[in-house]
């Protein structure tokens, strides 16, 4: 990792500057299944990732219709975390919901 340290260099300090990237988005994304109740899936979306109730009811729409929807991105760890909740709650629901995630862009 670098610093921003200076430096000496013949008389005049100099200092390194480093660029820092954002890292990389992760897509969390929500599958259809003959199983999952859309009311589920809206909870989901309301509690895991904090949705409005009508946006909630439109990526649920997509579920249903486009077979998948995107609930949102985020950081790698972010991404993980969410997905770990969305499947913990559909297992004590006993619901088969697929939740996956993939590289935004």
């Amino acid at each position: 990792m670098g610093t921003n340290q200076p430096r000496r260099q013949e008389g005049v300090q100099t200092q390194d500057r480093v660029e820092l990237k954002a890292p990389p988005l992760w897509r969390v994304v929500l599958h259809n299944d003959d199983y999952t109740t859309q009311d589920f899936v809206v909870m989901v979306l309301r509690t895991v990732f904090r949705k409005p109730e009508p946006e909630a009811v439109r990526i649920m729409m997509a579920v249903h219709k486009a077979g998948r929807g995107i609930a949102g991105v985020y950081t790698f760890d972010v991404a993980e975390t969410k997905l770990h909740r969305v499947r913990v709650l559909a297992e004590q629901q006993q619901f088969p919901l697929l939740c996956t995630m993939e590289v935004d862009g």
